[in-house]
């Protein structure tokens, strides 16, 4: 057998030869650019070279909402392995993954009730896209229904179907073709409009535009074929991309017209990240399909889940897919104990509290010109930059590198999102190291835009 002969020093460097990193360049690589993580408490990280960081990214994915070392999950992950560590599949199932199923089913809006559970957002999205299909092939009204429309700009996961969905992080291009099937619209982006909008423009008009922009899409692939519309309610190309008022609801109203399934990705805005169990609650909006993942377990444990509306859970006579994972136990506890934390600990009011302050604080630096954009719903905000406030032409990317390293150089994380900078802590900060993040980062951002 191999021995493991690893020393802590030279660990920088067993990562660039043993390990393949996403969305990492080369020279990318060459330059230092991999952070190892060693430890964290609460809202601070310590990476494998000693350094500590407040981080404001909950983790750069998000995921991480109840900050680091959260004991009440560990203690339910570890008391439910020794109980049962495994459920099954398709014949068996840990009666603990049942419970969450029923717990998400009264945090969902509407009648959205039956749940799907897998081990990541991009298989969720994958059960969604499955999920549309079977429902229309099971009814019989369009049994030829296969199509999916997607948005500019949103992403919706790494695998199969989910990549073709996707056009943001690069990775649908490298790998197609793909799947067959998928289309994209506009996605109504306010400050840089797809058609060319001016910002203050771009409120109700441009929703009716982009929303309407999904009809003429049904009606060129057909009705009849396409199954399903998926989007991010909100976007996270460049940043927390709102929809402007009316948009939501129109196409909710289109949908509905063409029987066409509308899937809301909540992969990123679920459980809590914007004040909200779910973003669409912001609007009042009731999806056919919602996906989850991240936040549900806090990134304690990997969890996917799709969960689907009463209409299409009895249409069903079976669900033809099995994955070997899904609803593991050590998972579903931990989702559960995730949900109880924020229940009990009101963090949903906190982070629309926090979020609101957050915001205020952030358009203080408004005053620059490169500060095009501030936004943000919840502890989910972005700042996106311009060099030209006129034509909102985005800031060179070596300026955005340098802020997000200034900011690091403090000891705060933040991540760059394209043309913006994004914050996204975990839910649990305090107004303190919320006040101090901010702080420093609004002192990278005057240093390096000086």
């Amino acid at each position: 057998m191999g021995q493991r002969q690893t020393a802590a020093p030279d660990i920088y460097s067993v990562a660039r030869d043993h390990y393949i990193w996403p969305q990492l360049t080369r020279a990318e690589l060459d330059a230092g650019a991999p952070q190892l993580l060693k430890a964290g408490a609460g809202v601070r990280v310590r990476t494998a070279d000693g350094s500590e960081y407040l981080d404001l990214m909950s983790t750069v994915s998000r995921a991480s909402s109840l900050g680091y070392g959260e004991e009440r999950i560990a203690r339910a992950v570890y008391e439910q392995l020794r109980r049962l560590h495994y459920g099954g599949t398709a014949h068996s199932q840990a009666e603990v993954t049942i419970e969450l199923a029923q717990r998400i089913a009264g945090l969902a809006p509407g009648d959205l009730t039956a749940c799907v559970f897998v081990s990541s957002g991009s298989e969720a999205n994958e059960v969604a896209f499955k999920l549309a299909r079977f429902y229309h092939h099971a009814r019989g009204t369009k049994p030829r229904a296969y199509k999916v429309i997607a948005r500019w700009k949103d992403y919706h996961g790494a695998a199969g179907g989910a990549t073709v969905a996707s056009d943001w992080l690069g990775v649908r291009r490298p790998m197609e073709p793909g799947v067959p099937g998928f289309s994209r619209i506009p996605s109504p982006i306010a400050y840089r409009c797809p058609f060319g909008l001016a910002h203050d423009d771009c409120g109700e008009a441009c929703a009716l535009r982009c929303a309407d922009y999904l009809e003429q899409q049904i009606l060129h692939e057909g009705p009849e074929l396409v199954s399903a519309f998926i989007l991010e309610p909100i976007a996270q190309a460049d940043g927390v991309q709102i929809p402007p008022p009316g948009y939501l609801r129109r196409v909710r109203e289109i949908c509905t017209k063409y029987d066409v399934v509308l899937i809301a990705d909540e992969v990123i805005t679920g459980f809590g990240r914007t004040g909200k169990w779910f973003s669409v609650d912001h609007w009042g909006i009731e999806p056919d399909i919602i996906t989850m993942a991240k936040g549900i377990t806090a990134g304690y444990v990997p969890l996917g889940a799709a969960i689907a509306s009463r209409e299409i859970r009895d249409a069903l006579d079976g669900y033809p897919d099995i994955h070997t994972y899904g609803g593991h136990p050590a998972a579903a506890v931990a989702a559960l104990t995730a949900i109880d934390i924020y229940e009990g600990d009101g963090l949903l009011e906190r982070a629309a509290e926090l979020g609101a302050h957050a915001l205020e604080t952030l358009r203080e630096l408004d005053d620059l010109d490169a500060v095009g954009d501030v936004r943000g719903l919840g502890l989910w905000l972005a700042i996106d930059f311009t060099a030209d406030p006129a034509t909102r032409e985005p800031l060179p990317k070596d300026t955005l590198k340098a802020i997000v390293d200034r900011t690091r150089e403090l000891g705060v994380l933040v991540s760059n999102n394209g043309t913006a900078i994004e914050l996204a802590p975990p839910l649990v900060i305090s107004r303190a190291d919320l006040d101090e993040g901010l702080g420093r980062f609004a002192q990278a951002v005057r240093e390096v835009l000086r």
